[in-house]
């Protein structure tokens, strides 16, 4: 398997985009070319003792900012790093694209440069979370804040081949995101698309899902537009960082907070670790005919390496043969 990585997306770039693509030929065995400037991308590639066989590099002369307008810098700046990562997908020279750039430029070269697969409105951002009792997917989480009912119906057949292709679940639990578990609570967009979800045999429909219940992972799928999956996202994430750092001030406050803590110290790290966006490393665009996964912007070399294991998943598993055959199956609405 051959990835492309942008070697100048994210707060990093290149030092960390490289080192986590050293680590990942190393453990994972893949090969990857990496865009951007030869000259500062071989320089950081200097630095460590790795097969080179393993790793190219395709030179380029631009790079995509992060507010820069996606459509219009895609288009513009033919020679970017993000660009020509996307196209060696295109042309079938790499299996799938890493980046850590802008997450609307990803999106619009996904969808301009390697397309939507065939039965598909709108491809969807869909992160793993870890939840008490396991890990749910929201899908979408920001790649479009304006949705029809057809769109959230996609979305949960999205969602239910991920979980069943690469994470080995049979039926997966579909819940649809709204303000109450009843089935005429929410607005006319979950009204109409809760008709279409449980009305659809092939899914596992649960019902609606409130808010506070979506991080228990008793539900996989959980289905909303990008505006609420990303609320829903952020809260989680500034939620989860404000928690643990109200517990790390309590316990230095005392000497008997401070021996607790020591006590305690092994379970907190185990805990933080589960938390971590770095283990994930990075989240899939669901529904493209060809591997992208966006990566966190602030993301470290351990945080690629991850994206970059993550985008090997989806392809071992075969995600995308498996969800054309889904579309096929089910007749999809498009």
């Amino acid at each position: 398997m051959r990835f492309a990585v942008d070697g100048m997306g994210g707060d990093h770039a290149p030092a960390e985009v490289v080192k986590g693509c050293v680590e990942a030929v190393k453990e994972l065995g893949v090969d990857i070319t990496i865009t951007g400037p030869s000259d500062r991308i071989e320089a950081e590639l200097a630095k460590y003792d790795v097969d080179r066989s393993k790793i190219s590099v395709l030179h380029t002369t631009e790079v995509v900012g992060t507010d820069e307008g996606p459509v219009l810098a895609i288009r513009r700046k033919k020679d970017s790093s993000l660009r020509r990562a996307i196209e060696l997908v295109r042309d079938g020279d790499c299996d799938g694209v890493v980046s850590a750039g802008s997450t609307g430029a990803l999106l619009a070269g996904g969808l301009f440069i390697i397309g939507r697969i065939k039965g598909i409105d709108r491809p969807a951002l869909a992160p793993l979370i870890p939840g008490k009792n396991g890990r749910f997917m929201v899908i979408d989480v920001g790649a479009n804040t304006d949705c029809k009912p057809v769109n959230l119906h996609q979305f949960a057949h999205m969602g239910k081949v991920y979980f069943e292709s690469i994470l080995g679940y049979v039926k997966p639990r579909i819940g649809l995101v709204n303000i109450g578990a009843e089935a005429e609570k929410g607005n006319e967009l979950t009204k109409a698309a809760y008709e279409l979800l449980a009305g659809d045999p092939a899914l596992n429909f649960v019902g609606n899902v409130e808010p506070r219940d979506c991080i228990t992972g008793d539900v996989q799928v959980l289905v909303c537009d990008g505006f609420v999956g990303n609320t829903i996202l952020k809260t989680f994430e500034g939620t989860v960082k404000t928690m643990l750092e109200l517990i790390k001030a309590s316990l230095m406050k005392s000497a008997r907070g401070k021996l607790g803590g020591l006590l305690i110290k092994s379970s907190l790290k185990e805990m933080m670790k589960q938390y971590d966006y770095r283990e994930t490393g990075g989240s899939a665009f669901l529904g493209l005919n060809g591997i992208v996964v966006k990566a966190h912007g602030s993301s470290d070399a351990m945080a690629f390496k991850n994206a970059i294991r993550q985008a090997a998943r989806v392809k071992e598993a075969g995600f995308i043969d498996h969800f054309r055959a889904e579309i096929e199956k089910n007749q999809l609405q498009s």
